[in-house]
């Protein structure tokens, strides 16, 4: 039975996402040519190093130390996957909140997780003044068929600092 709930972070460690599979071999991706998105082929695979474990557990603990939401799943008392929702508002009339992080483990995929986690994000963002979930995400086709069923659409207003940090990701948002 998968049991979810939020995250302290006293619980926040590198111990956490020891059973965690982050690994994600992906062939296509959506990109942007002229003002066209596109599938393009561009294999390769993805996975977490050491360090960003220690950037994403940083990261994480600074989510929960800010009054954000960190919101987990677990199966047999093991982490199978998280989401991340900052606490500051931001964008025109103050009405996004970001969604920093959602991610499954490998072998958990496709079990109804991620639809739950992202459910309660979107929960949370409401009660906490959003209008719309900000998310910077993989530009996998996979990844963005699985932000397009939850009702993601292309932002109206990109945040500059997440299309500089990761300039293949797709800016999306999701209306609460």
């Amino acid at each position: 039975m998968i049991e979810y709930r939020k995250l302290q972070e006293n619980e926040i460690n590198r111990e956490l996402f020891s059973h965690f599979i982050r690994h994600q071999t992906v062939v296509k991706c959506w990109r942007r040519q002229g003002n066209k998105w596109v599938i393009k082929d561009d294999p390769f695979t993805d996975d977490w190093s050491e360090e960003d474990y220690k950037v994403l557990i940083q990261c994480l603990k600074n989510t929960v130390k800010t009054d954000g939401f960190v919101y987990a799943a677990f199966y047999d008392g093991v982490l199978k996957g998280f989401v991340s929702v900052e606490s500051g508002l931001f964008g025109e009339e103050q009405k996004y909140l970001d969604l920093s992080s959602i991610h499954v483990s490998e072998d958990m995929r496709h079990s109804g997780i991620g639809k739950t986690l992202f459910l309660a994000a979107k929960e949370w963002a409401k009660k906490h003044g959003a209008e719309k979930l900000y998310i910077s995400a993989h530009s996998a086709v996979e990844s963005q068929a699985f932000y397009r069923k939850m009702g993601c659409v292309e932002a109206e207003v990109c945040n500059q600092a997440h299309v500089e940090a990761e300039p293949y990701d797709c800016q999306l948002e999701c209306r609460l």
